[in-house]
């Protein structure tokens, strides 16, 4: 019995010094932390860095939504709120940024806490909103909330999201792993192509007229259908597509393991003109 007294004891001592420390570290950047009406704990924090075209943007463990402006500049500006029932449940987690001229990393990370603060205690919330450069390539990876993207001139690879993913422009893209609707546009593909895998939830591509790949899916519980008439898809069996979008290849679009319906529509987004158009117009004007 003693002995048993004694291990809880020793807990109780690890937890209170748990929590006396989660107090004592001083935050990663400058921090605006206040208090609302509803008693809640709100913490902004705002950094801009300057990124070179091309860079890349990776975002990770957020918990809660990321909106995302692009323009065409150089300068990424940051905007993280975060809100949590007390100050003690605020130190539980932290966000973390490191940038260089080619690399922008956000990253939501569990705080110093006790032992009893990881059984029992809740997690702040955060909400990300963020300006871009448009030529950047997107990671996101471990989001508990929607995110909303606009239109970029660059790839992105999102994973591991609980949410409605909105992306209004890329250049081609990688989606795993995905508990909510998609929507992106696509302008140009590279060589990469389009790759879906683990959705759950339907998905709506759309394609600029220029747009050329070939299409394939297997394991789909849902439907593939199409509104572009440069657009053809057939299926073998059930949960198996297969198609040709424009001239066809080298870039596909590959989706397995989609647990909702497949569409593809008309992007509004303007096409860029083919080397061939440019070529031509060049001839005419000399």
């Amino acid at each position: 019995m003693k002995r048993i007294l004694l291990v809880v004891a020793l807990v109780v001592i690890a937890g209170i010094a748990g929590i006396v420390r989660s107090h004592s570290k001083a935050g990663d950047f400058d921090r605006l932390v206040s208090h609302n009406a509803a008693d809640q704990v709100r913490e902004e924090i705002r950094q801009s860095y300057q990124l070179a075209p091309g860079a890349s943007v990776e975002i990770a463990n957020i918990n809660g939504a990321i909106r995302i402006e692009t323009a065409d500049t150089n300068t990424a500006e940051v905007y993280i709120e975060r809100v949590a029932s007390c100050q003690e449940a605020l130190a539980r987690r932290k966000v973390t940024l490191e940038a260089d001229a080619n690399n922008l990393r956000i990253r939501g990370e569990k705080g110093d806490m006790g032992f009893f603060e990881r059984l029992f205690g809740s997690s702040p919330s955060e909400k990300l909103t963020l300006k871009l450069p448009r030529q950047i390539a997107l990671h996101t990876k471990g989001v508990n909330g929607a995110v909303s993207v606009a239109e970029l001139d660059g790839p992105v690879d999102v994973r591991g999201v609980n949410g409605r993913v909105q992306i209004a422009g890329a250049n081609g893209a990688e989606f795993k792993g995905i508990n909510g609707n998609i929507t992106i546009g696509l302008k140009r593909l590279n060589n990469d192509g389009v790759v879906l895998g683990g959705i759950n939830g339907n998905i709506e591509l759309q394609l600029t007229p220029d747009i050329n790949a070939e299409f394939d899916a297997h394991g789909i519980n849902g439907s593939v259908a199409s509104d572009l008439s440069e657009v053809s898809i057939s299926r073998s069996r059930r949960g198996t597509y297969s198609g040709q979008i424009g001239n066809g290849g080298p870039s596909v679009i590959t989706a397995k393991g989609i647990n909702g319906n497949i569409r593809l529509t008309r992007s509004t987004l303007a096409s860029e003109p083919s080397e061939a158009l440019i070529k031509d117009k060049d001839s005419k004007t000399n």
